[in-house]
């Protein structure tokens, strides 16, 4: 993959560098019927919103990105 680091952000409590994801193969979180998707990027997991490919991405270490999942499958996340 051609992804690269472009700097780390100096954001207090925030420790992932923020990821050049203009390359990223992003893949959809629901066989292609949910309106999230997921990209693995440099042992980081970044997700978007397809219906608005160019805003903001979450980024989720492997650790973080456990958490979430398996709180969104116990349904402690309103993923509406």
């Amino acid at each position: 993959m051609a992804e690269s680091t472009t700097h780390q952000r100096t954001l207090r409590g925030w420790d992932k560098p923020e990821l050049d994801l203009s390359n990223a193969q992003w893949q959809s979180s629901s066989r292609g019927l949910g309106d999230v998707q997921i990209a693995f990027v440099e042992g980081f997991i970044a997700m978007r919103n397809s219906g608005s490919p160019h805003s903001p991405s979450l980024i989720f270490t492997p650790a973080e990105w456990g958490a979430f999942v398996s709180g969104a499958r116990e349904g402690e996340f309103d993923l509406t």
